[in-house]
């Protein structure tokens, strides 16, 4: 397990670095002069070139391109992502006093996830071919259908403008998270549910469960000391995929309830058109979503014995 886990985080190193070439390539890609376009955005007008020149001067775009991406690479392993031109501070500062509302949302919308999937599915499997079966796969079908934005506006209208029971926007207290909560839940729900259905119906039908079956054990504890366990190895890395997703995709239900996490700060960086701290939010979080993939990996021995590291 240890020397899986050691090959395993040698292995993301090349990932990585791939991910910061393509990250820092971005800003280079884009058409036109990067300084111009970050103090216009910046500072709202002309701009001299002798302000033009301080910048590049600054942010080192004098230097040749592979020694741009060496100091911007040797920057970001020391934690050091650059310094945003809109609020003249670090962006690991920034990065990191926002990440603790979205990695709050995230795990808000991973427990939804799970509290409405999880017995969804497991119902639906027991039940087959009735009608809780059939309803909730319209359910999961309408959570995957339906956009998220969509969905958070539709809360809004409901629960805090109709009803006033919860807050329109803001991120101040448990109130406020119930509606994005939900909102980046319902989905992964819809698909946590229809994965753990197909997962259970095909380790139902495994010779240990009718050995356990025909020692007369009850279909309860069939159902969660045989079959739950082996059921959960797909769904553990559709979960993983999608806390990662929530993650990295925040950036919708964060902007429709104006919740001050990463994936607004993003969506703000590039109208100020602040390319360090759309280069390091990016970054950050592409590593967030590589790590999350590695937990989920190493989390397959727990729940399955079988499956052995070498």
């Amino acid at each position: 397990m240890f020397t899986y886990t050691v090959r395993r985080i040698t292995e993301l190193i090349p990932v990585l670095i791939i991910v910061s070439v393509i990250v820092f390539s971005v800003m280079h890609l884009l058409p036109g002069d990067p300084t111009e376009l970050m103090l216009a955005g910046a500072e709202g007008g002309a701009v001299s070139a002798e302000r033009l020149e301080e910048l590049r001067e600054v942010m080192g775009l004098n230097d040749p391109l592979y020694q741009q991406f060496g100091n911007f690479f040797v920057g970001a392993v020391q934690g050091d992502l650059g310094t945003s031109i809109r609020f003249r501070s670090p962006v690991t500062e920034i990065v990191l006093d926002r990440f603790p509302y979205t990695l709050r949302l995230s795990l808000a919308g991973l427990a939804v996830a799970m509290l409405i999937g999880v017995p969804l599915g497991t119902l639906a499997a027991i039940k087959r071919n009735t009608w809780l079966d059939s309803f909730s796969m319209a359910l999961s079908l309408i959570g995957v259908s339906m956009p998220i934005f969509w969905l958070g506006l539709l809360l809004i209208l409901v629960f805090a403008i109709n009803l006033r029971w919860l807050p329109t926007t803001g991120a101040g207290g448990v109130k406020a998270l119930i509606m994005p909560a939900f909102t980046l839940g319902f989905v992964s729900a819809a698909l946590v549910s229809r994965l753990i259905r197909s997962s259970l119906l095909e380790v139902l039908q495994e010779d240990y469960v009718r050995t356990a079956r025909s020692k007369g054990l009850t279909g309860r504890a069939v159902l969660v000391h045989h079959a739950f366990k082996n059921a959960l190895i797909p769904v553990v890395t559709i979960i993983g995929l999608q806390f990662g997703h929530m993650l990295a995709g925040a950036v919708v239900t964060e902007t429709v309830f104006s919740r001050p996490g990463l994936g607004r700060l993003v969506v703000n960086a590039i109208l100020w058109k602040d390319f360090p701290l759309v280069q390091g939010t990016v970054l950050f979080l592409a590593i967030m979503y590589v790590l999350v993939n590695l937990i989920v990996d190493i989390s397959y021995a727990w729940l399955d014995p079988r499956i052995h590291y070498g």
